[in-house]
């Protein structure tokens, strides 16, 4: 029966000689979705109606560049001997760090010029970035790729998880750890807990900090289970130190952003 089970065909439709892949339509999905989230939220807080839409102009592109820049440079063994595979993002080959990176960078500079609080935007835009980031994972599941080692079909069946998943999981004869779900349900529940946060009213800055904490947390555990990352040496993945480094980065600056007396400005009371 396993030998008959075939992969979800990773092209969407057709478009003439344009082949519309489904991990571009869940990206783009995740974006748009986000997107909305944010803008709604924007406006409850003051912030010019159009301004993430402004924002995403730049971002997106900046982001995916960086997101492909970041895992080419750690792959360029690979890609030094085929150039032209570089832009293919397509076949996947993305690394969502290089990606907040990209966008984080671009949001500083961007809110610098539009005079408004980067740490505002960036409190409002974080539960909408980490639902993206939970509905992008999928574009991983079509793909068949981000998954961990290997495990059995019947390890897979008493996660109760539904056939086209388990199917899914399938790959050249053997199953795989969904590491893709993993993170994406993680990411849920971290969208609900940055929910939750805004009826806390935290300081400025924290819920987004919050994001970084909870996405780099979950990031860790599933990293060390999946088999492709990228390595920082021969047993060191790279994924797990800037995880490190970044809940390290966002404890810091809660603690001096809360010496400084910067955070006194509450999220629900800011409109400024």
């Amino acid at each position: 029966m396993e030998k008959n089970i075939q992969p979800i065909d990773p092209i969407a439709f057709s478009l003439g000689p344009i082949q519309v892949h489904w991990y571009g339509v869940i990206i783009g999905t995740g974006i748009a979705i986000a997107l909305w989230l944010a803008m709604r939220e924007g406006e409850k807080r003051g912030l010019p109606k159009d301004i993430f839409a402004d924002l995403m102009l730049w971002a997106i592109p900046i982001a995916i560049i960086s997101a492909r820049l970041y895992y080419v440079i750690f792959e360029w063994e690979y890609y030094s001997q085929y150039p032209a595979e570089i832009p293919k993002i397509w076949n996947g080959g993305i690394a969502i760090h290089g990606a907040l990176i990209g966008a984080v960078a671009t949001t500083y500079f961007f809110t610098r010029a539009r005079g408004v609080s980067f740490w505002k935007l960036a409190d409002i835009a974080a539960p909408s970035l980490i639902l993206g980031q939970a509905i992008g994972r999928w574009g991983n599941f079509m793909n068949q790729e981000a998954h961990g080692g290997e495990v059995s079909r019947a390890f897979l069946e008493n996660l109760h998880l539904p056939e086209f998943i388990i199917n899914q999981m399938y790959i050249n004869g053997t199953y795989y750890h969904p590491t893709f779900l993993y993170e994406s349900i993680w990411n849920i529940l971290g969208f609900v807990l940055l929910m939750s946060l805004r009826r806390v009213n935290l300081g400025r800055g924290e819920i987004f900090l919050s994001y970084i904490i909870w996405y780099s947390i979950g990031r860790f555990f599933v990293e060390g289970m999946r088999t492709d990352s990228l390595m920082l040496t021969d047993t060191l993945r790279m994924a797990q130190m800037i995880s490190i480094a970044l809940v390290l980065l966002a404890i810091g600056l809660w603690i001096f952003r809360r010496v400084k007396g910067y955070s006194k400005v509450r999220y629900l009371e800011s409109q400024n």
